[in-house]
């Protein structure tokens, strides 16, 4: 976007020495130069501090790994690749015999273990047998019936289910696939229809004019000559760049990551938008640009190098 600036000023320079047939010396050359220094690192100064703009925007969405609850061999998968589900649906069904087993072998061993309690405590109220046959007899029932309950929790999990709204993406599992509850295997990424959520990464020498519910305007590399207002929804307090997880090693200088930049989640509230947002893909790049209370007249000029970003960046991608 400075780029563009120092453009235009050459560009209004250049048409004022043709039109008024201006000669070009010492004096006229250096003046224009040194005009342009002043005039243009004024406005420059006064954008980027006090209307903060980001070529570094991307919109991000959450993604749901899926993994089963029991491990086992795939027998089906009915799902289709981006075809939209409903909470529940089924997403694919793990082979149930075994576990069909244990959950018939738990229920014929709780049949025994009741009519042993049954004798049991018949034999005691007659005073033929003991308290302690009647409780050890108790105990194996109530701890048959949570076994059942256990197996027959996972025999209801052999069919995996979508877990909310949404799609599932890039299906590579296949009948015959064994599926394994690790967390670091999962066998889909379900992405859950929530919409998208658009963060732009601005420099930490603007966090002063960072504030919830500001304009905003973003144009997508995706929609040439498009821009669309929004307002800041949130400055998020904490930056990547910074986190310490407990480890066996003490921070040092040479592992010190960059100063990184300040992410801001903007709201998209133009109308226009809608039309375009089933369009966009979640990932999409773009630019944005804050617009504080403060010097309104500087934020013009921000607004109008923002729509020739727009134009520009679609004929020359640098992306």
């Amino acid at each position: 976007m400075d780029l563009l600036l120092i453009l235009t000023y050459a560009s209004i320079c250049i048409a004022i020495f043709k039109i008024f047939n201006i000669p070009l010396n010492k004096w006229t050359v250096p003046t224009a130069v040194l005009g342009g220094v002043v005039l243009i690192g004024a406005l420059i100064f006064l954008m980027n501090y006090n209307h903060p703009y980001s070529e570094v925007a991307r919109t991000y969405f959450v993604s749901v790994p899926i993994v089963p609850e029991v491990s086992g061999e795939v027998i089906e998968v009915p799902v289709k690749p981006n075809q939209l589900l409903a909470a529940g649906d089924v997403l694919f069904r793990i082979d149930p015999t075994p576990f069909e087993n244990r959950v018939r072998s738990f229920k014929a061993q709780l049949v025994a273990a009741r009519a042993d309690q049954s004798r049991a405590r018949e034999l005691a109220a007659r005073n033929v047998g003991n308290r302690r046959d009647v409780d050890l007899t108790t105990a194996r029932v109530e701890d048959l019936q949570a076994q059942l309950n256990i197996a027959q929790f996972e025999l209801d999990n052999t069919v995996v289910r979508a877990p909310s709204k949404g799609f599932v993406t890039h299906v590579s599992l296949r009948p015959g696939v064994r599926a394994v509850k690790l967390p670091l295997r999962p066998s889909m990424v379900f992405i859950p229809d929530e919409g998208h959520y658009f963060v732009a990464w601005m420099r930490q020498n603007s966090q002063l004019r960072l504030t919830p519910g500001d304009e905003a305007e973003v144009a997508f590399d995706g929609i040439p000559g498009k821009v669309f207002t929004g307002r800041v929804r949130q400055v998020i307090s904490v930056i990547g760049e910074g986190q310490v997880q407990p480890s066996g090693t003490l921070l040092s200088f040479t592992g010190s990551p960059p100063p990184g930049r300040v992410p801001v989640s903007i709201e998209i509230t133009d109308p226009d938008y809608a039309q375009y947002a089933a369009l966009m893909p979640g990932g999409s790049y773009g630019q944005a640009a804050l617009y504080s209370e403060h010097f309104h007249h500087v934020a013009i000029m921000r607004k109008i190098l923002l729509r020739m970003a727009a134009w520009m960046n679609y004929i020359f991608p640098f992306h």
